[in-house]
């Protein structure tokens, strides 16, 4: 079955080139697309596409707001956001992830990094470039530390070092090689953290990790 996608961004180049790159797709179908954040809430709980590709910065509504909306409420259940920045938009990247997003894509990337953005966003994965990673933990650690730690008790040491690992922005297939595990057991691993920790994505288990002071962004090396 094909990717059912919704492009949201105030600009018409934007949504319009997006939506050729995206056409040209035999997986992917464009079901609509939205100017504003109240449109994207509105046409998402309508049409209940697979992924959102949501602009950050909209006038009235941003797309963090509008990603709150749509995931707090629980109308979007089986919807994932993709959010577009730039790379001036760092203090953007924690409060976005914060609000439910699953990863980020620059504007200007390239036609097939957006066409394999949005297959990895779909089969339920999160895009964190080591770039965004770097830029998270920057805005983490400006932050007080807010999350408790007791739920972590529940993983299993194994599952501590997949987390650890989580946190670099590594990919499964990069942190089986470093564990020297097959990429197969990284991902009941990583599905495991999340359904213990009660996760919707890896990139909300990133945020928590740091949060939560388990994973100290001095002791790794992004």
């Amino acid at each position: 079955m094909s990717i059912r996608v919704l492009i949201v961004d105030d600009q018409v180049p934007v949504r319009t080139g997006f939506r050729r790159i995206l056409e040209e797709q035999d997986d992917i179908e464009v079901i609509g697309e939205a100017a504003t954040g109240e449109e994207a809430v509105d046409l998402t709980i309508e049409l209940e596409p697979d992924v959102v590709i949501m602009d950050i910065r909209m006038p009235r509504m941003d797309g963090i707001e509008a990603t709150s909306r749509l995931l707090s409420s629980g109308e979007a259940p089986d919807t994932s956001i993709l959010m577009l920045t730039t790379l001036d938009m760092e203090e953007y990247v924690y409060d976005a992830l914060q609000a439910g997003a699953s990863g980020f894509l620059l504007k200007d990337s390239l036609p097939e990094e957006l066409a394999t953005a949005v297959r990895i966003i779909a089969r339920g994965d999160a895009i964190l470039s080591p770039t965004i990673t770097k830029r998270l933990i920057h805005e983490v650690t400006k932050r007080p530390r807010r999350a408790e730690t007791s739920r972590f008790e529940m993983l299993t040491g194994r599952e501590r070092e997949v987390l650890r690992l989580l946190a670099r922005g590594f990919a499964n297939a990069e942190i089986a090689e470093q564990l020297y595990i097959s990429e197969a057991t990284v991902k009941t691993h990583v599905s495991h953290i999340l359904a213990k920790l009660e996760l919707r994505d890896r990139a909300q288990a990133i945020v928590l990790a740091y949060e939560s002071g388990v994973v100290e962004p001095g002791s790794i090396d992004i």
